[in-house]
């Protein structure tokens, strides 16, 4: 397919998703086929029944704010039913440089979701020659979700936390949704999945406003574990097979995700600090 041209007044926009639709790209005609809605922003697509598929689940996320931005992690389980169908499915990704976006859901439609999520954000950024805002990210990111409710109202829900570094406020922010498109705002942290309460009730124990980055990233390590413990669609961490959740770090300097070596030690510590709670009070005992 040869690509689409426009002339001096014949703008395209800044909308991606938009310029398929004029375009009547390839990619367009796939998104409708599929019934995602949210793809195009097409509120009355049809949604594919739940009933016909038996679709992976990706479950829980969250994000918290420490002093130089944010950390947004998720564990690694994807779940079908009873199954579990994937021991290593990654649920956070980056947004652009300085943002990310983590996922809870049916698998499928919310991978698809961040692709052209950063897609979008890529195609404004080269359209109008400026990142747009984090607010604005953020927006954009409630539209897809509001479109894809259709498909939620069947079971394919989609439901994600966003959270970057807004260069202009200099500071951390983070954002959570509901199937409906609508977009909050949180303080300090927000969790998303099956496992939400459980990893939310650890980290509104531990959160300081003077956490470090190193204290964040074990808070959040601390809160899947505990949500794996207490729910069995969350993962816990998998020394053996080497799967650990995936965490990234969010701040000025833009968006790194953590290796393994480094989560396999953070988490060794995590799992002694459990072991030594459970020893009796005078030590071991032969």
């Amino acid at each position: 397919m040869s690509l689409p041209r426009f002339g001096p007044h014949d703008d395209p926009g800044p909308s991606f998703a938009a310029l398929l639709r004029r375009t009547g790209a390839s990619g367009a005609a796939a998104y409708s086929a599929a019934g995602s809605g949210f793809a195009l922003g097409d509120p009355g697509a049809k949604a594919a029944s739940p009933a016909a598929v038996d679709a992976p689940h990706g479950t829980t996320c969250l994000a918290v704010r420490y002093s130089g931005g944010v950390v947004l992690a998720g564990d690694r389980r994807a779940t079908a039913g009873h199954l579990i169908s994937s021991h290593r499915i990654e649920k956070v990704f980056p947004a652009d440089r300085h943002s990310g976006v983590a996922i809870a859901g049916v698998a499928g439609p919310s991978s698809e979701m961040v692709r052209l999520f950063q897609l979008q954000l890529e195609h404004y950024e080269k359209v109008e020659g400026t990142p747009i805002s984090l607010e604005g990210k953020a927006n954009q990111l409630a539209q897809m979700v509001r479109a894809n409710l259709p498909a939620a109202m069947q079971g394919l829900v989609v439901v994600p936390i966003f959270a970057g570094f807004d260069l202009a406020a200099g500071r951390g922010r983070l954002f959570e949704y509901d199937i409906t498109g609508g977009r909050y705002e949180e303080r300090d942290y927000a969790t998303t999945g099956s496992g939400a309460l459980h990893a939310e009730t650890v980290v509104k124990l531990g959160f300081r406003p003077s956490l470090g980055a190193a204290a964040a990233t074990d808070l959040v390590l601390e809160a899947l574990f505990v949500a794996a413990d207490a729910d069995s669609a969350t993962g816990g961490p998998d020394p053996v097979r080497n799967v650990f959740p995936v965490v990234a770090a969010i701040g000025a300097d833009g968006y790194r995700r953590l290796d393994d070596a480094e989560l396999r030690r953070r988490t060794e510590r995590l799992l002694g600090r459990h072991r030594s709670r459970r020893e009796p009070a005078g030590g071991r005992k032969s």
